[in-house]
């Protein structure tokens, strides 16, 4: 049976179309109590669903769709082990990288705990060495910069992770390559030396394609000052393919594996988050890993009505599946977060942007929204105009931080009222009469809005945040009876271009 003939589908079919002459304006002015009933706290994380085009009776219909697909089995699959990436026959566990439970995950008979605390006792050494000195370059220098080589998951989370925590950066400079353009790896070494650069070469199986070019090309570029035997003191694999990186020049010390039960997109919280650790130290990393585990018992044990990542993920269903709603806007009102939304982007677009079942069946509805969004306040001289009177609505989600560890003050209080004036317009708009008359200055409003807020972007609140944002993905693929966990679509690019350069026609712009 496809999701969309389930009775509670129906059900939320006939109850959207109550929703016609729904107005936020009347609403939020009318009910006092609707923001303080529509919000949900998690240690310092708060969740506000209140600027939602929706009511109780959508909530508890949503709850009855959630119950209808089994949500409750499928979150006991997930944390149990069980192998719910079908098509590539895998536990789905990268939560075990941040349990602080010391529970038992179990993979198939195989206990994985211990392998994740050798695996962050690891880290742990390493990073530390590498940021007091002890691990030294060729000539003997410290290192000052390091390099991480990835792709995807291996990148954006890293990436994005380091950015949004660089006010606590106390250790070397950390940069980022990640495409095959020559010019990526090419503008980050050229300021770089040599002698004091360390490389950290984040594949799995130390066969991706843009990765490996590019490890191989800070290999060149290292062997132009040092010799064939000093590889070993200035690269690292996060990796599993242990014969490939002795052959590329690794120390068997510097491979730091995990295991195929983390799937790259979710990938920051094991050893591909080594560069973390590298520019913020392991008890920095430590207190992210203790944020996500938080969200984790709280998706775990919090009811449904009171669960962050259920409510996001069920109201984003609401408004994909019975409002039309086609996109997601993620906003995050934090220079430091300008790299959550491309990280996002993947998280969300490459695990539910399916329209094949888990039986293998056509989706006969529609499935994961493409996501945007850029930080405040420079999406608001970007794009907001379409977001405030476009043709297409498109529900937002606003990040709002209580504390900045930036001075002055001023400017961060000058930045959070234009995030809740923001929220304002988007749910109030401004009519024809506070327009005086003039319908090109007239603003609709009614647009939806997630206002998440959080006390301070510490490591622990951020670990929060993305696990949140994991989940909810989850959860969105029980309800579209997807596999959330693999990613088949990308694979046809990468055929075609081997089979381009194969051939030796890679230089042709089509087959045409």
């Amino acid at each position: 049976m496809q999701r969309n003939e389930l009775p509670e589908w129906k059900m939320l079919e006939q109850h959207a179309k109550t929703f016609e002459s729904f107005s936020l304006r009347k609403e939020l002015k009318g009910h006092k109590a609707r923001q303080k009933n529509m919000q949900v706290e998690s240690e310092g994380l708060f969740f506000s669903y209140a600027r939602n085009v929706l009511n109780s009776d959508t909530l508890s219909l949503l709850l009855d769709l959630a119950n209808a697909c089994e949500l409750e089995k499928w979150q006991h699959r997930l944390f149990s082990g069980a192998q719910i990436n079908e098509s590539e026959g895998r536990s789905v566990l990268h939560m075990a990288c941040r349990d602080k439970h010391d529970v038992s995950f179990t993979v198939g008979k195989e206990n994985i705990s211990e392998f994740v605390k050798d695996s962050l006792k690891a880290m742990e050494t390493f990073s530390t060495e590498l940021r007091n000195h002890k691990l030294r370059g060729y000539t003997g220098k410290p290192f000052t910069d390091v390099v991480n080589i990835g792709i995807g998951g291996s990148d954006l989370g890293p990436k994005m992770v380091c950015h949004a925590l660089r006010h606590l950066k106390d250790g070397p400079n950390v940069h980022f390559v990640s495409n095959i353009d020559p010019a990526d790896i090419s503008e980050t070494l050229k300021n770089l030396n040599p002698e004091t650069t360390f490389f950290l070469i984040a594949s799995k199986t130390f066969t991706t394609q843009e990765t490996m070019a590019n490890a191989q090309a800070a290999k060149d570029w290292l062997l132009k000052k040092a010799r064939l035997s000093d590889v070993g003191k200035h690269f690292a694999a996060l990796s599993t393919n242990k014969d490939a990186v002795k052959e590329f020049g690794i120390s068997k010390n510097f491979i730091f594996p995990f295991k195929d039960w983390v799937g790259g997109r979710f990938s920051l919280w094991s050893s591909i988050g080594l560069s973390i650790c590298c520019a913020v130290g392991f008890d920095n990393f430590n207190e992210l890993l203790k944020g996500a585990h938080t969200m984790d018992r709280h998706f775990q044990t919090a009811p449904h009505e009171k669960n962050i990542p259920i409510l996001m993920a069920l109201i984003g269903v609401w408004n994909r599946n019975f409002l039309s709603m086609n996109s997601l806007a993620v906003l995050p009102y934090s220079q430091n977060l300008e790299y959550l939304p491309p990280f996002l982007q993947q998280l969300d677009m490459e695990s539910n942007g399916k329209s094949i079942d888990r039986n293998g069946n056509r989706v006969s509805y529609t499935t994961g929204p493409i996501l945007f969004g850029q930080a405040g306040t420079n999406g608001q001289h970007a794009f907001y105009q379409h977001l405030h009177q476009g043709t297409e609505t498109v529900p937002c989600d606003i990040i709002v931080l209580g504390k900045s560890p930036y001075a002055p003050e001023k400017q961060h209080k000058m930045l959070n009222a234009n995030a809740y004036a923001q929220a304002d317009a988007f749910s109030y708009g401004r009519n024809l009469e506070e327009s005086n008359g003039d319908i090109s200055k007239q603003v609709d409003g009614n647009k939806p809005v997630n206002l998440i807020q959080m006390e301070e972007l510490s490591p622990f609140l951020l670990g929060q945040l993305i696990a949140a944002y994991e989940h909810k993905i989850f959860v969105q693929g029980i309800i579209w009876n997807l596999n959330s966990f693999d990613q088949p679509g990308v694979e046809l690019g990468k055929i075609l271009a081997k089979e381009l350069l194969d051939s030796g026609n890679s230089d042709t712009y089509s087959k045409v």
